[in-house]
């Protein structure tokens, strides 16, 4: 154990983060006990709600925090094929939910899902705590060790588990408001609070241990992180008012059989996951079927929401663009940050919190931004943004570069860089990110809501993997990660980007147009937004 009087920077920031963890512990636990039905004006259930996904992301986003770095430090996986690895993860977190959300719709109910999706994430994060032969370098040895089928295991766990518990613990916070309740948008600034509570967590603290004391202490971490959601969950349970139970009367049998189709969906990711061509094909071959899909059924519609449809397919193809150049943050700018940049003592995954909080920060300042200068007829529209988005995206490699090599070839990169980059980035991502699902919302027709909603999310997952993809050149697939090569992938695609997006902004107007703002109706069904 450290003595205080040398503790560095990153110590002091796990402490001071243990402690705020630790108050909202104590927090949780006496809200899911609690007996009277309502907390600060809200349903008690909200905030039980709050807790499991606040540990949910604690343990995920931990984990992603530190996935690259074990893949490359301790697996000795090249950096290109770690960065695929990542983008392979990451994208099928983003596609499960389809299935998860499709048999609690049907069958299984909100609740009973989230449930089963919070122990297989329990599951998956304490096997991620497996550790097997450390420093196989030979792919054959790597193989022949067990411990890396256990370790493939744990992905798919987490990967299946987040589609059960991510696709409905929102949707259960929606029932516990009347449609025309006025806290329903203040509910969801609560819980999204909680998103990002638990990221900033789990980045610090995982990240923390899991770099200074060991990988499986880390990965540990994350896994009691979510048995503690469960618990409160489970203990919470009076607290939902019987919110998210299954829509019709479920058959014991008809139940255990669902928890099979999730198994097996576990079965078929761990095989997936160790092949990232075949994700590769597949999001090809999907997205192009779900294209002729969403063509085919606006072709039958009459103008006005045919070129709603049309609007939307141009939004959702920006999705993948964007974020498969914002996804650098987890996979090579993560590596780029451990072996480049002046970090002063403090642990490469920690920089992973910098986006929680300045999300935290700025979102209350965007949604007053917007709501001003609506007021003034002046907001940009949801293509405008996505142009925005684009160009500052772009824009944030650009100052990174500029700042790498602003202090010469052989010298490291100022840390001042990493926190530029993380807030142009952000403050792109709150011109995109809630604009575009709100868009998807207001624009698809009711018939296509939750097919155009799982569109906007399937793109995500494109974009997912298109991150890794990127981030594998910045190495090679069998090379080390060179930071002249670096700099010149970022100085590319940061000049794609912001090309991008003055091409959007250029014909906004037009894609506006065609969204027919002005002759939507307010009784036309709308979607939760998280």
């Amino acid at each position: 154990m450290k003595d205080m009087a040398s503790w560095n920077e990153g110590d002091w920031i796990a402490a001071i983060a243990a402690a705020g963890l630790a108050l909202f512990l104590v927090a949780g636990g006496l809200i899911a006990t609690r007996k009277s039905t309502e907390v600060v004006g809200h349903p008690r259930g909200l905030f039980v709600l709050f807790y499991a996904e606040m540990w949910e992301r604690f343990s995920y986003y931990g984990m992603r925090a530190l996935l690259i770095l074990y893949l490359t430090k301790f697996w000795l996986f090249a950096d290109g094929k770690a960065n695929l690895i990542y983008g392979a993860y990451t994208s099928l977190v983003y596609i499960t939910p389809v299935l998860g959300g499709y048999l609690a719709d049907r069958w299984l109910g909100q609740r009973k899902a989230v449930l089963f999706g919070g122990v297989l994430l329990a599951l998956g994060h304490t096997f991620m705590a497996v550790e097997g032969i450390h420093g196989a370098a030979d792919p054959l040895v790597k193989q022949a060790d067990p411990a890396i089928n256990v370790f493939w295991l744990a992905l798919a766990l987490i990967i299946v588990g987040s589609g059960f518990l991510k696709a409905n613990i929102s949707v259960i916070v929606g029932k516990l408001y009347p449609m025309t309740d006025v806290r329903r948008d203040p509910a969801y600034t609560i819980f999204y609070m909680g998103v990002n509570a638990g990221a900033f967590f789990g980045t610090v603290l995982v990240g923390y241990l899991g770099e200074t004391i060991g990988w499986s202490k880390g990965f540990g971490l994350a896994g009691i992180g979510m048995v503690l959601g469960l618990i409160i969950f489970v203990f919470g349970k009076t607290a939902l008012l019987g919110h998210g139970e299954p829509p019709k009367a479920l058959e014991r049998k008809r139940e255990w059989t669902l928890y099979g189709v999730g198994a097996s969906a576990v079965a078929v990711i761990w095989g997936l996951i160790q092949v990232q061509s075949v994700i590769q094909n597949l999001l090809i071959v999907s997205g192009v079927a779900m294209l002729a899909y969403t063509l085919y059924e606006a072709f039958k519609l009459p103008k006005e929401p045919r070129e709603r449809i049309f609007a939307i397919l141009f939004l959702v193809a920006l999705n993948p663009v964007f974020w498969g150049l914002y996804e650098q943050a987890g996979g090579s700018l993560n590596l780029y940050t451990d072996r480049f940049v002046d970090r002063q003592g403090v642990p490469t995954s920690l920089f992973q919190s910098i986006n929680p909080i300045y999300i935290l920060v700025l979102a209350p300042m965007f949604a007053a931004l917007w709501q001003w200068l609506g007021k003034r007829g002046t907001e940009p529209s949801a293509p405008a943004k996505f142009g925005w988005a684009l160009v500052q995206v772009g824009l944030s490699f650009l100052v990174f570069v500029w700042g790498a090599k602003s202090v010469g070839p052989a010298a490291m990169t100022p840390v001042l860089f990493v926190f530029l980059i993380y807030f142009i980035q952000t403050t792109a991502e709150l011109c995109l990110s809630p604009v575009g699902i709100s868009a998807m919302t207001r624009l698809a027709p009711v018939h296509l809501g939750s097919f155009i909603m799982g569109a906007w999310f399937y793109m995500t997952a494109v974009g997912q993997f298109v991150a890794g993809k990127i981030g594998a050149a910045t190495g090679g697939e069998g090379g080390a990660m060179s930071k002249d090569v670096t700099l010149s992938v970022y100085g590319k695609i940061g000049w794609v980007g912001i090309a991008l997006g003055v091409l959007v902004l250029a014909v906004s107007p037009l894609v506006k147009r065609w969204m027919h703002l002005d002759t939507l109706k307010d009784e036309e069904p709308t979607q939760d937004l998280l």
